[in-house]
């Protein structure tokens, strides 16, 4: 289900002290199941001290240039991210699945649009994918990104936007923001209410915006989303791709008791009894069903699967819309079973 596949590294790049881009060597013959749309994201795997590790990396390549590319920024105590910053070098194979996610840019290249986004950190590897797609393939639309950091030392990718904008200097726009140092031509502080009204109520005013892409700490996305709302954007045209969960503790009450569920993955069937104060997904690997998962904290979209009979409930949910969940699907990962019977099939979303 997962679909992994062993691929080699062509290339690592050092972005900054701290970031690293990681290319891979696609075989001709799986070129079709790597193709992807501007905002996915892959989930590498591989063994670290004896223990399985997933991680989910955004592509930070376009579509168009064939490349399969993701960032990899290192992270205090992080696992993965210190191997690939400090240990992985060309040649060495990661399994890597297909390319997945619903933070997805589209571009029509018979169209004329305004697309802002706001990205903080390495919350700019889609955007970047969807920058590179919009200017590209729509030649007819502009851009605008207000791109946060910390230094200048610390920003990923500062090189290839500053080219970018010079190569498309009237479709564009950047607005770099740096939280503990001034710079020329940069706001100083984080992306916060101030900076989302300079944009939508000041520079901007005049200028229909078709769709706003959001990519960062999730406190900055609340935010960003929130100001956006209070000035009437529509929500439908408002995108967000979460890199961390919330650390906020969930109060569903989950019951005691046990539930029959049946869970369809890879077109075989399996039925067993599992304990309501399990998740869907745990319950389904610790019965060694190879059900397709990769964060377990509601942040990816990768365990997600519908509910064809019985009902459970998310701990948390930021992926699904509520038209999704209504017509069945969930959150693998989050969801615990409500009643004694539940259907759960992996292969119809």
């Amino acid at each position: 289900m997962s679909q992994f596949h062993t691929l080699t590294i062509s290339n690592i790049h050092r972005e900054t002290d701290k970031c690293v881009t990681i290319t891979f060597d696609v075989p001709e013959h799986l070129k079709n199941d790597y193709n992807f749309k501007a905002g996915q994201y892959i989930t590498l795997k591989t063994n670290i001290d004896g223990q399985e590790v997933r991680r989910d990396y955004s592509l930070c390549s376009s579509p168009s240039s064939r490349k399969l590319t993701v960032a990899v920024k290192e992270v205090e105590n992080g696992t993965f991210s210190k191997l690939a910053n400090h240990n992985l070098k060309e040649g060495d194979t990661l399994d890597v699945a297909k390319p997945q996610g619903r933070f997805i840019f589209e571009p029509k290249n018979n169209v004329s649009r305004t697309i802002v986004a706001f990205a903080a950190g390495s919350g700019i590897t889609p955007i970047l994918s969807i920058i590179q797609t919009a200017l590209n393939e729509e030649p007819n639309s502009n851009f605008v990104l207000v791109y946060g950091n910390k230094t200048l030392n610390d920003t990923i990718f500062l090189n290839q936007l500053l080219e970018l904008q010079h190569q498309f200097k009237d479709r564009l726009h950047i607005q770099f923001l740096y939280s503990q140092s001034q710079e020329d031509n940069a706001l100083f502080g984080r992306i916060e209410k101030s900076t989302v009204n300079l944009i939508v109520k000041n520079r901007y005013k005049d200028v229909a915006i078709d769709a706003f892409y959001l990519c960062g700490p999730e406190a900055m996305i609340n935010t960003v989303k929130e100001v956006l709302l209070e000035n009437n954007i529509d929500e439908n045209s408002i995108y967000f791709e979460l890199f961390t969960a919330s650390t906020q503790t969930s109060s569903l009450d989950v019951a005691e008791g046990d539930t029959e569920i049946t869970i369809t993955v890879d077109d075989e069937t399996e039925t067993f009894t599992m304990s309501q104060k399990q998740t869907v997904l745990e319950a389904a690997l610790k019965q060694d069903l190879d059900a397709p998962y990769s964060c377990q904290g509601g942040v990816c979209s990768s365990c997600i699967a519908r509910i064809t009979d019985g009902k459970a409930l998310m701990r948390q949910n930021n992926i699904l819309t509520d038209a999704e969940v209504a017509e069945g699907l969930v959150l693998t990962c989050q969801a615990h079973p409500t009643t004694p019977t539940l259907v759960v099939d992996y292969d119809d979303v």
